[in-house]
């Protein structure tokens, strides 16, 4: 979903030309986006090896799915038949985890199952794909959560029906010994906002341990404001910072997120075919900086979007002090990142697309990679997820020859 950059006036990369380091210098642009036409630029193509610390911590949903690929989607007392039918776990902090094991990360997951055949093959699918599952707590009798996910052809779009696990994991299930060892040597620790009781216990051990913390808030749930105290990073679902904020617009609720959580570091918010739009902190307040409307700078950079490009592209603002009327100013960056154009033909489900988007986000975490890297990265795995049906078939492994660009 995205590209490259280092000033306000728009930069526009492509993705081929990105790898670990740059090799040529970047055109400024003033916040007002007058200056020059956008900068292409070039990178080095030299191999980037796996992250040092490439364990990564996960608390959330790990479910089956039940998915059912329909004509349409079906109107009020109808009877239809499915296309096709697949079995295969999802649940938000699984299908991250199982993305992030795929590009080459060692993730861990706490969650709960039931001693169920659903709850088996949930295990078995993420050990299969390298998810550490020592963690789990399984529950004898009970069920495991598992979701229906109806497909419609037509357009592309899915529905999901949810039903939780029971009973619902609490805190004295995980012991004070599994907590220290699941986040023992971890780089990032990740949060899909279920199971919150015992996310936010995790969450405050690693926070003592300075271990950063990176929320996935995808709807306001029950525990959300207690993990986004704790985060450094979050990417949110396009409702999400608007409905948090209460802010009238989604460029101005960025800024009141960052300002309302002084520890975050960045905030994305994933925006599906659009692509996404990130607010990156300064880490150093420049009294220099030109003060900007965030608003009116988001849609310059909008207008600085090729329609044409197929790739994934990112046009980005310089530091500037961006400011939302009647909320206050940040100092920082907006990012405007472009999805990758799947093919009519090609596209087959969306579902996990936002998962996959974050796994590729922690895998960007742990690698330091910037943003003007990270986010057409990320985008392009969301890509990928979206050419098979369910969240995890279309899953890119760090060998797909789309990513070797990245690596």
């Amino acid at each position: 979903m995205f590209s490259l950059h280092t000033t306000p006036n728009a930069t526009l990369l492509h993705p081929l030309s990105l790898a670990s380091t740059f090799t040529s210098s970047i055109q400024s642009f003033s916040p007002s986006l007058s200056g020059p036409n956008p900068t292409r630029i070039k990178m080095s193509t030299d191999s980037v090896s796996l992250p040092e610390n490439r364990i990564v911590l996960g608390v959330g949903a790990a479910v089956v799915d039940f998915l059912a690929t329909v004509p349409s989607y079906p109107k009020p007392d109808d009877k239809i038949r499915s296309t096709s039918l697949k079995v295969q776990g999802g649940g938000n902090a699984g299908n991250a985890l199982t993305c992030a094991a795929r590009l080459g990360l060692n993730p861990r997951l706490i969650s709960k199952v039931a001693d169920d055949s659903q709850g088996t093959s949930i295990l078995e699918e993420l050990e299969n794909d390298g998810v550490d599952t020592s963690y789990f707590v399984v529950g004898k009798g009970g069920i495991s959560p598992f979701t229906y996910v109806i497909v419609d052809d037509q357009t592309k779009t899915r529905t999901c029906i949810h039903t939780p696990g029971y009973p619902p994991m609490i805190p004295d299930e995980l012991s004070r010994s599994s907590l220290l060892s699941a986040l023992d040597g971890a780089k990032i620790a990740y949060f899909d906002v279920r199971l919150h009781e015992t996310a936010l216990v995790v969450a405050q051990e690693a926070t003592r341990k300075d271990i950063p913390i990176l929320v996935d808030a995808e709807k306001l749930r029950e525990g959300l404001d207690d993990l986004l105290e704790l985060a450094d990073y979050v990417v949110c679902s396009t409702k999400l910072p608007q409905d948090w904020t209460g802010a009238p617009s989604l460029p101005s609720a960025l800024v009141s997120m960052l300002l309302r959580l002084p520890k975050l570091k960045f905030a994305i918010v994933t925006l599906g075919e659009e692509g996404c739009i990130m607010l990156e902190k300064s880490v150093n307040e420049d009294p220099q900086a030109e003060d900007v409307d965030v608003d009116k700078l988001l849609e310059s950079l909008k207008q600085r979007k090729d329609d044409n490009i197929a790739f994934p592209t990112y046009i980005s603002s310089s530091v500037a002090k961006l400011r939302a009327n009647e909320i206050g100013s940040v100092y920082g960056r907006l990012l405007v990142g472009t999805a990758e154009k799947v093919l009519p033909q090609e596209l087959v489900d969306t579902t996990g697309a936002g998962d996959s988007f974050i796994g590729a986000v922690l895998y960007a975490i742990c690698a330091d990679m910037p943003a003007e890297k990270m986010l057409p990265f990320a985008a392009q795995v969301a890509a990928a997820c979206c050419r098979g049906l369910g969240a995890r078939t279309g899953l890119p492994h760090r060998t797909d020859p789309r990513l070797a660009p990245f690596f």
